[in-house]
């Protein structure tokens, strides 16, 4: 479900017309419905009504202030994986208890902060990064909780580079590494291990390598016989792009709740691109339009790999569709292009669309998660706005940068 339709041959986000925002805020830009939004954090949240849970947004997927202030407000906690993050969700005042913190490479710094903060429990990736915690605790006169982020060597079925929980991967710990640790955890003295995390991928859209994953790590906690107060399933929940098929979050929680039926723990889910998603779009305009010798048709747009970069990485499928449905007029195949020199730069390729002109406006569909937050300023080109629709009216939440935004900080 989202709230991007077509009212009279024109495109709209809720009830306001994407026609209407370019002409106001120029192009391209990201925009995001907060009706959407909302609307797919409350899905989630209600399907886990029934046991102790919370719901951590993965902040990586779309770090926004606005984004991630909308759902903060209706209950949930935010999953973070950087001091900048963390800096982010207590900006918009996320309670620190809703903040859990990952990452394979937290610095003595960041981990300081947090443990300043008070935040709700460390995902710990290794050994070493366990001891570091315990050593800054020690010296903080803390004692800190954690969960022990486990790798159970499941394959997720994603792209390769979404992949996580596989034994070649670099996150998490694998069973026997675990188990060592939970058997010396008194050493540990000022840490509380009292968790388990795990996270296989991204973008999957069956619930079988989930369940799996999910059951190997339960057995492992059986068999070393410990309570736990968190247990962390991660995230990866797979949404339409094209042709997928992925779960509703009911049907994914009438498979996962009678695993855990009976647990004494706090069930922890971090969900990021199921939320945001297809809550955004990327909004951008026709500059040029060629035709090479072979009878290729080229739509030159005005955004390009820097604003949307997962067509290029990961060879994603975008769908892409007119602002304004011409109709009638012939379908041609497209390659859209940005205007980055590289030859990877390209939102969609061999797309079938009505005859394109110059200054035509086009959608690129389900970029709210990882569009933004993995944008650059390479090429030189300043990063773009991003704008909500919300309540009936479109407010910029990102400004567009400028020029001397891409000096700041140089000395020459």
């Amino acid at each position: 479900m989202h709230r991007f339709n077509y009212k009279n041959k024109k495109f709209f986000c809720e009830n306001i017309s994407i026609e209407s925002i370019a002409k106001k805020f120029g192009t391209p830009f990201y925009l995001y419905s907060y009706a959407t939004l909302v609307h797919h954090f409350e899905r989630i949240h209600e399907a886990f009504k029934d046991v102790d849970h919370l719901i951590c947004f993965s902040m990586k997927a779309n770090s926004n202030l606005a984004v991630i202030s909308s759902i903060v407000q209706k209950g949930s906690g935010l999953d973070i994986v950087s001091g900048g993050e963390l800096f982010k969700a207590l900006k918009i005042k996320c309670p620190a208890n809703r903040i859990v913190y990952a990452s394979v490479g937290k610095r003595p710094d960041e981990i300081a902060e947090a443990i300043r903060r008070g935040i709700l429990l460390f995902n710990v990736e290794s050994e070493p990064e366990l001891m570091a915690i315990n050593k800054i605790a020690k010296a903080m006169q803390k004692k800190v909780s954690v969960a022990l982020r486990l790798n159970p060597d499941v394959e997720a079925h994603t792209h390769k580079y979404i992949t996580t929980g596989k034994s070649e991967n670099k996150f998490g710990l694998d069973f026997n590494t675990a188990r060592k640790i939970f058997n010396a955890r008194v050493k540990y003295s000022n840490l509380r291990i009292e968790g388990v995390h795990i996270h296989i991928g991204s973008q999957i859209t069956e619930s079988a390598p989930f369940l799996k994953a999910i059951r190997k790590t339960l057995a492992f906690v059986d068999l070393l016989g410990i309570e736990l107060k968190f247990f962390n399933i991660g995230g990866g929940l797979g949404i339409i792009y094209s042709h997928e098929t992925p779960q509703a979050a009911a049907d994914f929680a009438k498979k996962v709740l009678p695993l855990i039926k009976g647990r004494k723990f706090k069930l922890i889910l971090e969900p990021g691109r199921f939320i945001v998603g297809n809550s955004g779009i990327l909004v951008t305009k026709v500059v040029y339009v060629k035709k090479n010798p072979s009878g290729k048709h080229f739509a030159i747009v005005d955004a390009g790999m820097n604003d949307l970069i997962r067509p290029s990485l990961y060879e994603a499928y975008h769908e892409i569709i007119p602002v304004n449905n011409k109709g009638g007029s012939p379908k041609l195949n497209y390659d859209i292009v940005g205007p980055i020199c590289e030859s990877g730069d390209f939102l969609g390729k061999d797309r079938s669309l009505n005859k394109l002109s110059q200054d035509d406006l086009i959608a690129v569909m389900s970029a709210g998660a990882y569009g933004f937050t993995m944008s650059s300023n390479y090429n030189s080109r300043p990063k773009i706005a991003e704008i909500m629709v919300k309540n009936g009216t479109a407010k910029v939440v990102r400004e567009r940068e400028t020029y001397q935004d891409l000096i700041r900080g140089e000395k020459w």
